[in-house]
């Protein structure tokens, strides 16, 4: 019997199921939980389509949003309006 690998992008197949992915990922997670969710989500859409609407090369995409990777926070915030996110601050109780 063969199996696959599991790849949580193809899962990420609707709007709503992005944002509770990423928004669980910035509740529950830490900075490199994050970047991966990212990573994930941009793998889902398309890293070609994420590439030119970032201006990002797609090596450098993968690089940015690869396990251990350190992204600028630019690259978050160019990445994220690709993926159709934003941040959103709401207070703490």
């Amino acid at each position: 019997m063969k199996t696959s690998k599991f790849d949580i992008a193809d899962y990420l197949d609707s709007k709503e199921m992005i944002a509770e992915y990423l928004n669980t990922a910035l509740e529950n997670g830490n900075n490199q939980d994050v970047i991966n969710a990212i990573g994930h989500i941009a793998k889902a859409i398309g890293m070609t389509k994420i590439s030119e609407e970032t201006g990002l090369s797609r090596p450098s995409l993968y690089k940015a949003l690869s396990d251990g990777a350190k992204p600028q926070f630019a690259t978050i915030m160019k990445v994220l309006k690709a993926i159709g996110g934003q941040i959103h601050i709401n207070p703490t109780a």
